[in-house]
């Protein structure tokens, strides 16, 4: 593929990402918005996503195969036109939104998610020449950092979206303009891209790569140590223990995804080298311990009697910043690490740890939070990004 041939289905691929990624985060806050009006608690609406996550895993392992036999191209459509189908459902009459429909909803939009984002993520692999490590870099930075950003101002386009519509006409809204980009997409996305010249076994769902093992499990404990406190205990808290409102809670979560994507996005001009080389697994080792240290730093400090409101806000800039270029780190590796033919394969696997690490850590933010409170969400959340640095030593120090 020519280069020009190349950006344009980047493009392509990264506008389809935006746009979905916009209506997943203004989703998720018209969901959590209008269910707290409905007077639902903090715990009972994080429940409403538990299927988002549990069908988040399966799609990951079973997309990769699914991308590596009929192709990229139609995995992030089947992505978008299921989200299209998830928004459509949530169009009912306020007297029909059960809780089952809307968990059913969520699932489905959980399958979309990481259809999408696995499609995504692989597709750049085939646009980039393999000994273009460092532009490989920059485009999967770019590609994942603009997904947070964006995801953050979703936030705050579901909250504007109910203030200016009913949370009906909200859903159809998002749903109208989703299909216009699902139309395009279907016209001018490559027609095979990703797929596997030799077509994959069933059997080759699991990852046979020591390094991708190794960084799978890495993530893993990454995004559960996150969303240990992400999820559930820190909005409660928020909202419970420093009496924020509502919209000051969500401006700030808003805030914070906003600022973490804008940090990936720029993760390789800060971790340029000397050599212009890009990083490697000896890199992911040394921020995964910086972030420990960080973590720890901060339930210590939530434990002085410092003002809580100070130590967490600018504790979770540190932590967002150090967090974002671990998370970037490990977006470039996974696809620098996937083989070149079938790469859905490896990246599908990696993004189910993602999802599992994910599913873990919104269980533990309910549960541990409830039993002990923030500081001991704190603690764990310190332990799983331990583990993580331990994992990273295995990681190869250099990519091929």
């Amino acid at each position: 593929m020519n280069n020009s041939s190349a950006i344009k289905q980047y493009a392509i691929v990264t506008g389809n990402y935006w746009a979905f990624t916009l209506t997943d985060g203004a989703l998720r806050m018209l969901v959590v918005l209008h269910f707290y009006q409905l007077g639902y608690s903090p715990l009972q609406i994080a429940a409403l996503f538990l299927f988002y996550e549990i069908f988040g895993v399966v799609t990951n392992l079973f997309g990769g195969y699914l991308g590596a036999r009929i192709g990229l191209n139609r995995t992030m459509n089947i992505g978008l036109a299921l989200q299209v189908i998830a928004l459509a459902m949530l169009a009912v009459p306020s007297q029909w939104l059960t809780i089952p429909l809307v968990m059913g909803a969520q699932a489905l939009s959980g399958i979309a998610k990481d259809l999408n984002k696995m499609s995504a993520k692989s597709a750049i692999k085939q646009l980039v020449p393999g000994e273009q490590q460092g532009r490989l870099f920059k485009w999967v930075a770019l590609l994942t950092g603009s997904k947070n950003a964006l995801k953050g101002v979703g936030f705050f386009l579901g909250g504007a979206l109910l203030a200016i519509m009913s949370f009906k006409g909200a859903v159809l809204a998002m749903a109208a303009g989703l299909a216009l980009v699902w139309l395009v997409s279907m016209l001018a996305l490559k027609q095979d891209l990703g797929k596997a010249k030799n077509k994959p076994k069933f059997t080759e769902l699991f990852s046979k790569s020591r390094a991708i093992n190794i960084l799978s499990a890495a993530r893993l404990f990454l995004f559960g140590a996150r969303d240990i406190w992400f999820v559930v205990a820190l909005p409660v808290f928020l909202s419970s223990q420093l009496q924020w409102d509502f919209w000051q809670t969500g401006g700030f979560l808003a805030s914070w995804v906003i600022g973490y994507g804008l940090v990936q996005s720029a993760a390789p001009i800060l971790l340029r080298n000397k050599t212009g080389n890009p990083p490697g697994g000896h890199s992911a080792f040394i921020w995964a311990l910086i972030l420990t240290l960080v973590t720890a730093s901060l339930a210590f400090l939530l434990t002085t009697g410092l003002p809580a409101a100070t130590v967490l806000i600018s504790g979770l800039i540190v932590f967002g910043i150090v967090f974002a270029i671990n998370s970037s780190l490990h977006s470039y590796l996974i696809v620098s690490y996937a083989q070149d033919d079938g790469v859905s394969l490896d990246v599908g696997f990696y993004y189910m740890a993602n999802a599992l690490g994910r599913l873990i850590g919104t269980l533990l933010s309910g549960w541990v939070y409830q039993a002990a409170g923030l500081v001991a969400c704190m603690w764990v959340a310190a332990a799983f990004i331990g583990v993580t640095t331990l994992i990273s030593i295995a990681l190869p120090r250099h990519t091929q």
